[in-house]
């Protein structure tokens, strides 16, 4: 692929209504996706800096506040291919509809939770609402644009709204926590979430590619109860470390699992999972390095925060708008991508976006604990987050180039999955390096020295992306 990204073998291949076909039209199409898929990412990251006041109203213990985050994280990597492949069966705009109404009345539930298990349980359904919602977006954007330069800007689209979802939260949580209450980090899903749910009963079209065809119930159950065991046993890793019973457990049981889901799609004749998608280098490859550039990525948002405020001394607001740069930095290279790829190549983009994020994280692990925002904030942050952008757009367009009519969900879930699983594991590991060298101590020199050895893995992190970009990438969009 030296010239574009191909379009997805779904889109080629099952009609396109007339609607659709009209550019206003598809734009509001990709719109009311783009904005699904904004509400889900940012919901990963927004509570953060509501914590504190979480914990305060509603009484919860440390490990409950960990919770906050891990029910809502775990729930989404584990569902995900289950929303993949549902979109393909039961309907690509059915199933939109469905993930975005669960999302958004569980927002509802979690802004009015009195107890800390209500908010709990909220953040739970929270994040199987956006494992139905979030592969069906991918797909409903393929599948409103035609072949062409049109739909690879439509991807870029898509890539810079879920980073700047991303980018957003700690920004927005801040804002909302200062101004209002943490309850509105919540709640302001709620009219969103209502707003986007009319556009997208207006605007989208039915389609689907699972006729005639059953959802393989055995496969869905031992993925969903895979990933989500791999996920906890990830999240884990913060509290009781790398080696203790309570990690390696449900790690080993998660990865037991999974390898029980690949004996069982061997052998069914409707599998959820298709071992066959694997024989795509780009599929394959594609979901590696979007796991790589996820592990990164992710964990960038977490530890500019808490070195903002923890270190440089920062409120939540002044946090959050210290990050505006680097979320307008995300979008810019995210709608850059498409031009470039046209000219350049997805894969030499691809790549190029993973240095140059790797070298803003290489400045960043310069960081000091009397660090100005020009050079320990401003300038990283742009850099690491301009590369990021750059990289997403190729990567998704990629690993979703191909995709028989059947699998184009799947396929948008696996690479939905890749993204959150990476950013995940990429989140505990690099935290557990930080807490390693850190040892306890919450001396401002030390917390910096500690953040900073994080930002040189997630350096190396991104290299290794950037070099099997170019070494394992398809340069012509195979057929699985």
């Amino acid at each position: 692929m030296t010239v574009m990204v191909q379009a997805p073998a779904d889109a080629q291949q099952s009609r396109i209504p007339p609607s659709a076909a009209r550019p206003v039209r598809a734009w509001l199409v990709i719109l009311a996706a783009s904005a699904g898929q904004f509400l889900v990412v940012l919901d990963v990251s927004v509570v953060n800096v509501a914590l504190p006041s979480m914990r305060a109203d509603l009484g919860l213990s440390t490990t409950g506040l960990q919770w906050v985050l891990n029910a809502y994280s775990i729930a989404f990597a584990g569902f995900m291919l289950f929303g993949g492949r549902a979109a393909d069966l039961f309907g690509r705009k059915r199933t939109f509809l469905f993930g975005l109404g669960l999302f958004t009345a569980a927002s509802l539930a979690g802004g009015l939770a009195q107890e800390g298990w209500q908010l709990l349980a909220a953040r739970a359904v929270q994040g199987l609402g956006a494992a139905v919602l979030a592969p069906a977006t991918l797909t409903i954007v393929t599948a409103a644009v035609p072949p062409g330069p049109a739909r690879t800007r439509a991807i870029g689209t898509w890539s810079a709204v879920g980073a700047a979802g991303g980018a957003a939260g700690g920004f927005v949580g801040g804002l909302l926590t200062d101004l209002l209450s943490w309850r509105w980090v919540l709640l302001i899903n709620v009219p969103v979430g209502a707003l986007v749910l009319i556009g997208a009963a207006i605007w989208l079209t039915e389609s689907r590619a699972g006729s005639g065809r059953r959802l393989d119930l055995p496969g869905a159950i031992l993925v969903t109860a895979g990933l989500g065991a791999v996920a906890y046993g990830i999240v884990q890793t913060e509290e009781s470390g790398w080696t203790a019973a309570a990690t390696l457990l449900p790690l080993l049981g998660g990865f037991a699992l999974l390898g029980l889901f690949v004996l069982v799609e061997a052998r069914t004749t409707t599998p959820l999972m298709p071992l066959k998608l694997f024989r795509s280098r780009a599929v394959t490859a594609g979901n590696v390095t979007m796991m790589l550039c996820g592990s990164a990525s992710f964990a960038m948002w977490f530890f500019m925060t808490v070195y903002a405020q923890n270190v440089l001394g920062y409120t939540p607001l002044e946090a959050g708008l210290a990050l505006v740069p680097s979320s307008v930095s995300v979008i810019v290279g995210s709608k850059l991508a498409p031009r470039l790829m046209a000219r350049a190549g997805a894969v030499n983009i691809a790549a190029a976006g993973a240095l140059i994020a790797a070298t803003g994280f290489a400045w960043q692990s310069l960081m000091t604990a009397d660090g100005s925002f020009f050079t320990m904030i401003l300038g990283p942050g742009i850099l690491m987050m301009m590369g990021i952008g750059l990289a997403a757009t190729p990567l998704a367009s990629l690993a979703t180039a191909g995709a028989e009519p059947g699998d184009a969900g799947l396929v948008s879930g696996m690479i939905n999955t890749s993204r959150t699983m990476g950013g995940a594991l990429g989140l505990a590991v690099l935290s557990t390096v930080a807490a390693s060298r850190t040892d306890g101590s919450t001396a401002p020199a030390d917390l910096a020295a500690g953040y900073a050895l994080a930002f040189r893995v997630g350096a190396g992190l991104l290299f290794t992306c950037a070099v099997l970009c170019l070494l394992w990438l398809p340069r012509r969009t195979e057929q699985p």
